[in-house]
């Protein structure tokens, strides 16, 4: 019996494999970040201005209902569609010291594919995605690394 309901499961119309999540990559006007949100800690706008700006990001998306786990990199300045949401990214910084262990990304996250409002806007850190996070019933998305030339050619 439950081999007939997970198949029936997986035959249906509205199952989406994680190949069909990332349906599009749109390009945004980059932005420059001169001064920092006053949503940040002291100690964290001290760290996030010193660090050099990244080609791009990769981060990582969950799916609560179904539990698909997705990785998608993004260069400064584009979107990608993850199921019902636009995750549009400005910037991701890293440490001088320390670019493939910590990274800070200003991210704005969109439901309905970008035609609805935005839940999400501001910096999300690597190292600490509690911090600022994402507050979605049905998806969770965070920064993994910055996509620094080092790490580029290498991978």
């Amino acid at each position: 019996m439950k081999r007939v309901l997970a198949a029936v499961l997986l035959a249906a119309p509205g199952f989406v494999s994680a190949q069909d999540i990332i349906v599009e990559t749109l390009e945004i006007e980059p932005q420059t970040f001169e001064s920092l949100p006053d949503s940040l800690g002291e100690a964290t706008r001290e760290v996030v201005t010193e660090a050099k700006v990244a080609k791009g990001a990769t981060l990582r998306g969950l799916d609560k209902l179904t539990g698909e786990l997705v990785d998608f990199e993004l260069a400064n300045g584009y979107s990608v569609n993850f199921g019902g949401l636009r995750v549009d990214m400005a910037q991701c910084r890293y440490p001088e010291d320390n670019a493939t262990g910590e990274a800070y990304a200003y991210l704005t996250i969109l439901e309905d594919n970008g035609a609805g409002a935005a839940i999400f806007e501001g910096w999300m850190i690597a190292s600490s995605p509690a911090l600022n996070a994402l507050d979605h019933a049905r998806y969770d998305v965070w920064v993994l690394r910055c996509k620094t030339s080092e790490a580029v050619g290498s991978e």
